[in-house]
């Protein structure tokens, strides 16, 4: 009797791994803004990272990184180190952005702020010692504002502790589909003193009562228990705690989207030392559990009263 084969069932064959698509970012900038923190970020969420690389080798470097079979990713720092070179680097930009994914990251900081970390640091600035740090911070940011133009990321990293700008590059980095983050300053300032120039939004709260005008208010702060219940007692500054929370918590996902990194909200009062420290301890606390990352600080809470 015959026995009919039996047919071989057909094994659907498995499609082949996509390979991740490559990316390469440029990390560029004033000297003492964060430039090497930046890099060790990324290369804390798998990006190959190289500091310093010639100029002439980073179209063979983007080439590499769009051939590799185990680099993906890769991140690189060119700044003043790179002499006269760095004048064909927009030229050269344009041309790798035609065969890779590629992003431009400048970094900067205020003068102040990098005046001070040289200082810390006691390095010298990479333009040489022939001249002033301060002129070396003018005559870099000659050199580099034709590539700042370019910049599809700019950051002020003054305000930046160094885990906050690590932190900062990882939310930004870590994959498309991870939602953005903004780093919230809420400040307080005393008018007396100046409106701070860095402030994005600047709120007055010279309308509420001041507690300086009570003597045993006087030379306490409005970070003072006592102090803050005074201020709170007022209908108006419950009101105006709310309204500006809901316009704030309403504001935010929209400087996210147009891709904003940090934003620095200043509420003033005369002095600095009561109403203004208050109502910006009040915000960062409500900012905070809204799901946003806010920090508060407070400019003029030590200066004399």
């Amino acid at each position: 009797m015959a026995v009919a084969k039996r047919k071989r069932a057909d094994v659907p064959k498995s499609a082949p791994p996509v390979a991740p698509q490559a990316e390469l970012v440029i990390i560029t900038g004033l000297s003492g803004s964060g430039k090497g923190s930046v890099l060790k970020s990324l290369e804390d969420i798998g990006f190959y990272a190289v500091d310093n690389l010639p100029i002439d080798l980073i179209p063979k470097f983007a080439e590499l990184t769009r051939e590799s079979n185990s680099i993906h990713k890769a991140a690189l720092v060119v700044d003043v180190r790179e002499g006269e070179g760095l004048k064909r680097f927009p030229a050269l930009y344009a041309k790798i952005r035609q065969s890779i994914p590629t992003k431009l990251v400048f970094l900067e900081a205020d003068r102040e702020a990098l005046m001070r970390r040289f200082s810390e640091t006691r390095r010298p600035h990479p333009l040489g010692t022939g001249q002033s740090i301060s002129n070396s911070i003018n005559a870099e940011i000659r050199q580099l504002a034709p590539i700042r133009e370019l910049a599809d990321l700019v950051i002020n990293t003054s305000k930046f502790t160094v885990h906050e700008l690590r932190d900062h590059m990882r939310d930004k980095f870590m994959g498309a589909g991870e939602e953005q983050k903004i780093m919230v300053y809420v400040s307080s300032f005393g008018y007396r003193h100046g409106v701070p120039p860095d402030s994005d939004l600047v709120f007055d709260v010279r309308f509420l009562p001041n507690p300086n005008y009570i003597p045993k208010f006087k030379k306490l702060t409005g970070r003072h228990p006592a102090v803050a219940a005074y201020i709170r007692s007022f209908p108006q500054t419950t009101e105006f705690i709310g309204r500006i929370s809901e316009l704030l918590i309403y504001l935010l996902p929209h400087y996210i989207e147009e891709g904003k990194s940090y934003l620095t909200i200043g509420f003033g009062c005369t002095g600095g030392h009561h109403r203004s420290v208050m109502i910006a301890d009040q915000i960062r606390k409500n900012l905070s559990a809204a799901g946003f990352n806010a920090k508060a600080t407070h400019r003029d809470i030590a200066k004399p009263v």
